[in-house]
């Protein structure tokens, strides 16, 4: 704890964001050199104006900042600062890091990090997609970064612990104002076997200007970051952005044609964003970091195929990644309602189909049935 004063210290003097505090840390290496530094050891620093080295030097310290630390710990947080072994190795390197990120969970650096983010109001289909997506780079022990937000966000949490793989969500308020509230119990469960991170102070509210500032992270601290169902305007498509800014890569899953819930995203694909049918898709642009073999334990397309009657099979062929009404199912395969209705529980209970609100059914997203 002792030498964490001094970088909430050195947040505070006025005019100091994180773009200068990075430079101010690159330059002098830790909060303590640079207030030991001299005015014009400082004003070397690109952006570091007299004044601005003055405030610095002259910045008074308060025991408010141990008490405010001491209030942290007893939450059950922890405090990760920009040169501990802690922070997220790719998260340096952006221009204007946080300084310091509170961290509930256990914090995994050393794996590798896929962001994947999407719509809020996600559809059935973006839903399966992304929990099939996560669970499978779980698998892989890639670690799945997202904001934990409704929809895909939370889709994609879901998807990673289903798979006991490893979390991170990003929050764009304090770690002691969960947002949204129906995803406290998510909360507590990514902190099991992940973490819940973020730049913001204690009692800090979810504001709208803190997301694209809390995108920044998601996509600063990842190898790249997939994007499902974003509209036209969305924030999803802010973190693409970004993360192609800070040189990383971009990927978009494909949706309907008609939905102008994938409208962001294919604008995405046009831009040259990666089109994601399957993970094979996102490992092969980072070759050198997994080999991209069968999971452990995966079953062969052969082995899953037969283990169907030929009525399932029929079922099967006659819906796809999009919800199907029951009563267009029974027109096309011809089925008794009765019979059709026992099929749809078996296939539901092997998670091959998935049901939706309305009697409303739809394929789980396993290719190899």
């Amino acid at each position: 704890m002792e030498h964490l004063p001094p970088w909430f210290e050195l947040k505070k003097v006025p005019g100091i964001g994180n773009l200068l505090y990075k430079r101010l840390i690159d330059t002098f290496k830790s909060p303590e050199h640079v207030f030991g530094a001299s005015a014009a050891e400082l004003t070397r620093v690109d952006g570091i104006t007299s004044t601005l080295a003055e405030a610095i030097l002259h910045r008074p310290f308060s025991d408010g900042i141990r008490h405010y630390i001491d209030r942290v710990r007893e939450k059950g947080f922890d405090i990760v600062t920009l040169t501990d072994r802690g922070y997220p190795p790719l998260l340096r390197e952006i221009p204007d890091p946080p300084p310091y990120l509170y961290v509930f969970g256990s914090w995994t650096p050393g794996i590798a990090n896929i962001a994947v983010v999407g719509s809020r109001n996600a559809t059935a289909y973006g839903l399966a997609a992304t929990q099939k997506l996560c669970r499978e780079l779980a698998a892989r022990n890639i670690a799945v970064v997202s904001g934990m937000a409704r929809g895909i966000d939370t889709a994609a949490h879901l998807g990673a612990i289903a798979e006991n793989g490893i979390t991170v969500a990003v929050l764009g308020s304090s770690l002691d104002r969960i947002y949204p509230r129906e995803n406290t119990k998510l909360f507590h469960k990514i902190a099991e076997n992940g973490a819940v991170i973020t730049e913001f102070d204690l009692e800090t509210d979810p504001e709208p200007h803190h997301f694209p500032l809390r995108n920044r992270i998601i996509s600063g601290m990842s190898l790249g970051t997939v994007v499902v169902e974003a509209a036209k305007k969305s924030g999803s498509l802010i973190t693409a952005r970004l993360s192609a800014e800070q040189n990383r890569e971009v990927f978009a899953v494909p949706g309907s044609i008609d939905s102008g819930k994938s409208e962001g995203t294919h604008a995405l694909i046009k831009q040259g964003a990666k089109l994601v049918q399957s993970i094979d898709d996102i490992l092969d642009e980072f070759s050198y970091l997994f080999r991209n073999d069968p999971v452990p334990g995966k079953p062969k397309k052969s082995e899953i195929k037969h283990k169907f009657s030929d009525e399932e099979h029929m079922v099967i062929r006659a819906m796809g990644p999009y919800p199907l009404h029951i009563d267009d199912i029974i027109r096309k395969t011809a089925l008794s309602p009765g019979k059709l209705s026992s099929i749809l529980l078996q296939l539901e209970l092997s998670g091959v189909i998935r049901q939706t609100p309305g009697k409303y059914f739809c394929l789980a997203g396993d290719e190899n049935i």
